[in-house]
């Protein structure tokens, strides 16, 4: 079960934030942790990774995948493979996995539960507080009443 969760941390890691700085790396780890604990997701860490709806594949053998571009995270609904080829990226996206599922790492997203690339403007992030920026991405908590 750890090590199932370990994976799926270090999965997301490397696909959605393997070219950001250190921090930036963990932030997004953080996130899914987040989701893990809040009521709106679930409550188990490759669950929250892989969310999204699904269809049988094309394929006939009752397999059920991803629909494209509706996942949480997109990198798991790409259509892209999901196995990782720069080994050392995904070795540090594992190490990094360890230090936040143990819950050894500070919070460096003050309690996100969403983040986007800088380069984007979701219609979402207006109804919610940014809480830090590491590399690229934007992270973003409830709005504060």
């Amino acid at each position: 079960m750890v090590f199932e969760a370990i994976t799926c941390l270090a999965l997301n890691i490397y696909f959605e934030a393997r070219n950001q700085p250190t921090k930036g790396q963990i932030a997004v780890s953080q996130v899914v942790m987040n989701r893990v604990e809040s009521p709106d997701y679930p409550d188990d860490v490759c669950e929250v990774v892989y969310q999204g709806p699904s269809r049988p594949s094309w394929k006939g053998t009752g397999e059920m995948i991803p629909v494209r571009h509706k996942c949480q995270f997109s990198w798991y609904c790409d259509g892209k493979s999901d196995n990782p080829k720069d080994l050392e990226a995904y070795e540090k996206a594992r190490m990094l996995s360890w230090g936040v599922y143990s819950g050894t790492m500070d919070d460096l997203v003050d309690g996100a539960l969403w983040y986007h690339a800088d380069y984007v403007t979701p219609g979402w992030a207006q109804s919610k507080r940014p809480t830090a920026s590491y590399g690229n991405h934007i992270f973003y908590t409830w709005m504060m009443e």
